[in-house]
């Protein structure tokens, strides 16, 4: 069957890149606008553009995939289905009525709905999420299920590695679907009211690291926040990104203690150590070799 493939991030690629090596034909594929990066600010593709202009795909670039013209060129593709993974924009009326839309969603609807789901399990500490496959519709995620796939989240993924190992999950169920598109044999369940919970974006006051709070909650947080956004740690009055940390098994007092190298923050339960942070204009480090050239006064401020 012919299908169009919607995504944008470099999470959404193997799902590509699954569809690619099925019996499937991906006849085009859309996604985001470049987008300036960099000091030279020339605009780059996203990943899953590359990854499609590599494999010789056509590639859709549409401001909006709702604009008259996009849904020309959508026509013009006479593909069977429209199969969406991470895209990025959302779906009106006239794009979901011209095809059977099949969502790729990174969690186990209807928990976590929205653009956020694995970082919003992973800041609840979850131990299981999933791929869920759903037939779209008007509503943020809230079209019928046709399969769910749990996956179990690991004691060291951080939303990065989470995301790629969901994606990686979701290809064998996403061409299960296709498939019983082509024959005519698709079917699917409403979801369920209970357990339905929403994802929101991530923001800025996402960020902040609060001592007040457990030790358990604040690893979660950190890894929601790795390896892109980054949790925020002020020492000294300075923002320092933090990337990775470690739940201690006792208690220490408040604030930053530095000893042997390593770097121990109280909170409300028991020691969290910093394993890798990021002093304001510098990189990523370890722990220990911040501490061997630090002489700040490692005190915490609002």
């Amino acid at each position: 069957m012919r299908v169009i493939f919607a995504g944008s991030p470099a999470p959404a690629v193997p799902v590509l890149r699954a569809l690619v090596d099925s019996p499937h034909e991906v006849v085009l594929v859309v996604t985001r606008e470049d987008r300036p990066r960099g000091r030279s600010r020339t605009p780059v593709p996203t990943p899953v553009g590359e990854a499609a202009a590599e494999m010789g795909i056509p590639v859709l670039k549409p401001a909006s995939i709702n604009a008259p013209q996009s849904l020309d060129a959508l026509r013009a593709a006479d593909a069977g289905v429209l199969a969406v993974a991470a895209y990025g924009q959302i779906l009106r009326e006239d794009v979901l009525a011209g095809w059977p839309c099949i969502n790729v969603h990174y969690s186990l609807l209807p928990a976590y709905r929205g653009a956020a789901p694995v970082e919003r399990a992973l800041m609840d500490t979850a131990e299981v999420t999933g791929v869920t496959i759903m037939q779209m519709d008007a509503g943020l995620d809230t079209g019928p299920i046709i399969e769910a796939v749990p996956v179990g989240i690991g004691a060291d993924d951080d939303a990065g590695s989470m995301l790629m190992r969901l994606a990686e999950a979701s290809g064998p169920p996403l061409i299960r679907a296709l498939d019983a598109v082509d024959a005519g044999e698709l079917s699917s369940v409403p979801q369920p009211d209970q357990g339905a919970s929403v994802a929101a974006k991530i923001t800025d006051a996402d960020r902040p690291i609060d001592p007040s709070r457990s030790a358990g909650d604040l690893a979660g947080q950190v890894r929601a926040l790795s390896p892109h956004i980054g949790a925020v740690l002020r020492i000294d009055g300075a923002p320092f990104k933090i990337w990775r940390v470690r739940v201690l098994p006792d208690p220490v007092p408040p604030g930053l203690t530095a000893d042997a190298g390593s770097l121990v923050l109280g909170t409300a339960t028991t020691g969290l150590e910093i394993l890798e942070l990021q002093p304001p204009g510098k990189g990523r480090m370890a722990a220990d070799v911040f501490m061997r050239g630090y002489r700040g006064g490692l005190t915490l401020t609002p």
